[in-house]
């Protein structure tokens, strides 16, 4: 595989694509309001870090040895199945108790973005890529 995290993030957005579409169009008239802003909540913070697993994908291509942006990306795509999955668990199934799941995929999110800014933010070492560029 030539990028998992590119893989992940194409394959999430695909998903969420669909999700978003089925919400629009099939869900409409079965969901309540309530629970249907709960299943686009899920759709939109899915869309959101498939683009954030595309761009540390594209990253990695040029700095594939940073383990900030591994942990990064894996942390993404956990928050991913757990924040977006819990909610449209919950609102499809109506089983409330997922709620209390949600957050942990919100942590994981908030840690691959801290991740990110740590990486973002370091001096960067010497590397074949750094000499490339002088």
């Amino acid at each position: 595989m030539q990028s998992c995290f590119l893989f992940l993030g194409a394959l999430s957005a695909l998903i969420g694509v669909g999700m978003g579409a089925f919400g629009a169009h099939g869900l409409k008239t079965v969901l309540s309001p309530e629970l249907l802003t709960v299943y686009q909540t899920g759709v939109t913070y899915q869309m959101w870090h498939a683009l954030g697993l595309i761009a540390i994908a594209l990253i990695r291509q040029q700095i594939p040895e940073s383990r900030l942006l591994l942990w990064a990306g894996w942390l993404m795509f956990i928050g991913i199945l757990i924040f977006s999955g819990s909610l449209y668990l919950l609102a499809l199934l109506d089983l409330k108790w997922l709620g209390m799941i949600t957050p942990i995929g919100g942590v994981n999110f908030i840690i691959a973005w801290l991740l990110i800014a740590i990486f973002a933010a370091k001096k960067p070492h010497h590397s074949r890529y750094t000499h490339a560029r002088r």
